[in-house]
C-alpha cells in the first residue's frame, strides 16, 4: 500500500496574476497550477510551502487529505463578513481555529483520526471533496454559523464509540459545555453535510446536538429579496455589481444576505440553556440504541417479507410439481441414466423436491415406497447412492 497525500488550493474572488503564480511555483514544480487553481499529489516527499502562508497571499480556500487519516480545510473571508469574536465561542484546539491576516480571518477546520477506511482509498476519490465544500465560504459570510459548530462538535465529541471519555473528571475541560447552538442544524445544506462527513462527525451525536437548534432564517419569498435590493443606493449598487464582475459574486451575495439576515432578526441561535458535553454523548448514545432498534426491526421486518415471498414461490413451485409428479419421477430416472456426475445431482434435487411435496401432503410413505424401488434398481451405482444418502434420501 502507498501513502499519498493531496494539496488542493482555490482562489475565487481574485484569480492570480501571472507574477504570483510563479511565486508560487518556487515551491513546487510538479503541481498543476492556474490562475484559479492547484493541485499536487505526493505518494513520497511533501509540499515544501507553508499552505497557512499562501492563503493568506494568494487562495480562498485550501484542501488536505492523507490517506492515514489527516484532513484540513481552510477559509479565507473578509473579517467584515465574519468577526473574529464571533467566531472565538466555536475555536477548539486543533480542531478549529483562526488565523488574521489583514482585512481576512482565516478559519482553519482538522481532524486527523486514524480510519482504516481512509487506507486504500484512490486518490481521485479524495479530490471531490473541496468543490462540495467551497460552499461553505459563501454560507459563513452570509452570518450562517453552522459550519462553525459542526466543527467544535467534530472536537468536543471526537471518542464517540470509544471508550475514552473526552470530559476532564475534575470538570475542567473547555469542551464541557457547548458555544452557542446556530439556526437550522436539523436540515443542514448540502456543503454543511459534507463538512460533517469531512470531519468525521458522528451522526447521532449531530441529531442529539440538533435538538435545540431553531428553525433557519430565510428570505420571506423571491419577491422580497428584488425590492430589497431595487432600494439599496444607487452607489451601493454600482460598487456591488463592480465586485461581482471582479469574481466576487459569491461574497457580494454573502454579504447582502448577513445584511438582511440582521435586519430580520438577532443572530439565530438558540436561546436555552447551553448543555455538557456528557448530556450531548448521552444523548447520542440514545439516538444509536434507537436507531439500532429501528434498524433491527426494518431488518427483522424485511426477513420476514423475503421468507413469506420465498414460501410463496416454494408453494408454486411444489404446486406445479404436483400437477406433473408422475413425469417428474421419469425425469429423475432419465437423468441417471446418464451416468453423469452432473446429473446424478440433478437427479438428487429433483427426488428431494419430491420428497417435500410429499411430507406437504401426507404422501411420505408412498414416496418411500417409490423411492426404494428406485434405490434398488440402481444399487450397484455407488456414486449416485452416496449422494442419496448424503440428501437423506433413504427409503
Amino acid at each position: 500500500m502507498s501513502e499519498y497525500q493531496v494539496y488542493q488550493f482555490q482562489a475565487v474572488d481574485r484569480p492570480l496574476t501571472k507574477a504570483q503564480m510563479a511565486e508560487v511555483r518556487r515551491f513546487t514544480t510538479r503541481a498543476t497550477i492556474t490562475p484559479t487553481y492547484f493541485h499536487n499529489v505526493y505518494h513520497w516527499g511533501s509540499f515544501k510551502g507553508d499552505p497557512l502562508a499562501l492563503m493568506k497571499q494568494y487562495y480562498d480556500a485550501f484542501l488536505y487529505t492523507a490517506n492515514w487519516g489527516t484532513r484540513q480545510l481552510m477559509l479565507r473571508l473578509p473579517r467584515r463578513l465574519l468577526d473574529p469574536e464571533t467566531v472565538e465561542p466555536y475555536v477548539l484546539d486543533q480542531y478549529l481555529e483562526f488565523h488574521l491576516a489583514g482585512d481576512f480571518i482565516i478559519l482553519n477546520f482538522y481532524t486527523d483520526q486514524e480510519d482504516d477506511e481512509d487506507y486504500g482509498v484512490d486518490d481521485d476519490e479524495d479530490e471531490g471533496w473541496l468543490a462540495g465544500l467551497l460552499p461553505l465560504r459563501t454560507e459563513l459570510a452570509a452570518g450562517d454559523l453552522r459550519p462553525l459548530y459542526i466543527a467544535w462538535l467534530a472536537g468536543a465529541g471526537w471518542p464517540m464509540g470509544y471508550e475514552e471519555d473526552p470530559i476532564d473528571p475534575e470538570g475542567e475541560d473547555y469542551r464541557d459545555v457547548e458555544p452557542p447552538v446556530p439556526a437550522g442544524l436539523k436540515s443542514l445544506s448540502a456543503a454543511q453535510t459534507t463538512l460533517a462527513e469531512f470531519l468525521r462527525v458522528d451522526e447521532d451525536l449531530l441529531a442529539a446536538a440538533a435538538e435545540t437548534s431553531p428553525e433557519p432564517w430565510a428570505i420571506a419569498a423571491e419577491e422580497e429579496l428584488e425590492l430589497r435590493v431595487r432600494d439599496l443606493p444607487a452607489a451601493e449598487k454600482d460598487d456591488l455589481l463592480i465586485r461581482a464582475v471582479r469574481g466576487e459574486g459569491a461574497m457580494v451575495r454573502g454579504e447582502l444576505l448577513a445584511r438582511f439576515r440582521q435586519e430580520d432578526t438577532s443572530p439565530p441561535t438558540s436561546h436555552g440553556p447551553r448543555r455538557a458535553i456528557r448530556e450531548l454523548l448521552t444523548r447520542a448514545r440514545q439516538q444509536q440504541d434507537k436507531r439500532d432498534q429501528r434498524e433491527a426491526e426494518q431488518a427483522a421486518l424485511e426477513k420476514a417479507r423475503r421468507e413469506q415471498e420465498e414460501a410463496a414461490t416454494r408453494a408454486r413451485y411444489l404446486d406445479g410439481l404436483a400437477a406433473r409428479e408422475g413425469d417428474a419421477w421419469r425425469e429423475a430416472e432419465s437423468f441417471i441414466e446418464t451416468k453423469r456426475p452432473g446429473e446424478y445431482d440433478l437427479a438428487v434435487k429433483l427426488l428431494s423436491d419430491l420428497r417435500e411435496l410429499a411430507v406437504r401432503d401426507d404422501e411420505l410413505a408412498l414416496f418411500a415406497v417409490r423411492l426404494g424401488v428406485l434405490r434398488d434398481r440402481y444399487s450397484r451405482r455407488t456414486a449416485l447412492m452416496a449422494r442419496l444418502d448424503q440428501a437423506g434420501l433413504q427409503a
